[in-house]
């Protein structure tokens, strides 16, 4: 009886020790956030305004609105609510420590691999995640590098256990590293490559042929195995991974998402695509600035930036600032981006700084939150503040574009999401330091 009254009594202080030491990070529930000004994004702003949160969902929005009983209450006077942030690009989860090459899965080896998924290689327990949640973005685009087809990207919710709770979408296309013209072509430079300017042209004239010669072979495999399919008296063709995952973006069913920067190359890459009959996404796209009307006339979406980067040696100074003012105002789609894993927390700055340099300020919140959603196909459960979508809500005391402005609640598919990170707890640690 004492040996079990012992070992009872270890186990409930044991599992205290363990309750402190490891914190809470969602809490699921009904909520209500009520009183604070909500930042629809396509409808009005609602001063004074009551959101109500019951599972995943937003069930609804407004004034006169029904409380469920035994909801949390949150009250927001005072502050804002607004739908989660999305970046558009980054490696969040394939990327931690750069000088550690244990923990940087964010690229593979070869030249094509569309068969390659990010989801497979995405670490949930990244410590970036939290840090990129406390300022407010609440889902990202997972993508591959490496090669000139580097794979499949994946559209992940910043919250979960496992790779499955996390991904909303896989994949949601297919990234491709468009060849780059040697940079005496592309900007006028001296090209300073081994060999030459032309050297560096025809190999990127010959990777853009094999590119297409690929595309084509992708065409001949689907059409032979829908042949096949018709009739089964034909020999079933050769199974190809990688042809195989080209057959969704020969269908159109899937786009590919072009990482392309120079004019020259924007004009090839768009040369492409039209040959290609694909849908496509656009990347980077620093020099869209030059092209903008002819992107808007191809329908083209681009995924703008990294923003706050230094422009290239033969760009006006605000090249890179007034990029995403430009595209919009010529009618192109834009959402922005940080390509990295640590820097996604500096999303809603990319975006301040395009608002700063002309881009409307409502343009640039949307480019955060419904264009990117609407781009990847995700337009119907997030990306604005409405019944029936996906309960991804931030409460600031701010503009969330600005720098001053910190997040006060967080919620991810309408789990109350601890804003504690490593920032956080190294800032409690060393703030108790014993004074000497």
């Amino acid at each position: 009886m004492r040996i079990g009254y012992i070992k009872r009594v270890g186990v409930i202080l044991i599992g205290a020790v363990v309750m402190v030491l490891v914190p809470c990070f969602s809490f699921a529930g009904d909520f209500v956030i009520k009183n604070g000004t909500i930042i629809t994004v396509k409808g009005d702003t609602i001063q004074n305004g009551t959101l109500i949160i019951k599972g995943d969902r937003i069930a609804a929005v407004g004034h006169d609105v029904e409380v469920p009983e035994n909801a949390e209450i949150i009250d927001a006077r005072g502050l804002f609510v607004y739908p989660g942030m999305i970046d558009g690009s980054c490696t969040l989860g394939l990327y931690e420590i750069g000088a550690v090459s244990a923990t940087v899965d964010a690229y593979e080896i070869g030249t094509y691999n569309p068969h390659i998924k990010a989801m497979a290689a995405l670490n949930p327990h990244s410590v970036h995640i939290p840090i990129s949640r406390v300022n407010g973005i609440t889902s990202a685009l997972v993508v591959p590098g490496g090669g000139i087809i580097s794979g499949q990207s994946a559209f992940i919710n910043l919250n979960g256990w496992t790779q499955e709770e996390m991904v909303l979408k896989s994949p949601v296309g297919i990234h491709i590293n468009f060849p780059r013209l040697p940079a005496d072509d592309r900007r006028g430079m001296r090209a300073r490559r081994p060999g030459g300017s032309e050297t560096v042209k025809k190999r990127t004239e010959k990777q853009i042929s094999e590119l297409i010669e690929l595309f084509n072979k992708a065409r001949r495999y689907s059409e032979r195995w829908e042949s096949y399919l018709r009739s089964k008296k034909l020999p079933a063709p050769e199974k190809d991974l990688m042809l195989e995952a080209l057959v969704p973006v020969i269908k159109e069913e899937l786009p590919v998402i072009i990482s392309v920067n120079a004019e020259k190359d924007i004009k090839n890459a768009i040369e492409f695509v039209d040959s290609m009959k694909v849908k496509a996404i656009f990347s980077g796209v620093n020099d869209g600035w030059e092209v903008a009307p002819l992107l808007a006339k191809h329908n083209i979406p681009v995924l703008v930036g990294p923003v706050l980067q230094t422009p290239g040696p033969r760009d006006p100074f605000d090249a890179r600032y007034v990029n995403a003012c430009i595209l919009n105002r010529a009618g192109v789609k834009i959402a922005f981006i940080t390509n990295s894993a640590a820097d996604v927390r500096n999303l809603p700055y990319h975006a301040g700084m395009a608002a700063a340099y002309g881009l409307p300020k409502e343009e640039a919140l949307k480019a955060v939150t419904i264009y990117p959603a609407e781009i990847f196909g995700l337009g119907d459960i997030l990306g604005t503040i409405e019944p029936g979508k996906l309960a991804n809500i931030i409460v600031t005391d701010g503009d969330p574009l600005e720098v001053t402005t910190h997040v006060k609640h967080l919620f991810i598919a309408g789990e109350k999401v601890s804003l504690k990170t490593k920032h956080t707890e190294l800032y409690e640690k060393f703030r108790k330091r014993p004074k000497k």
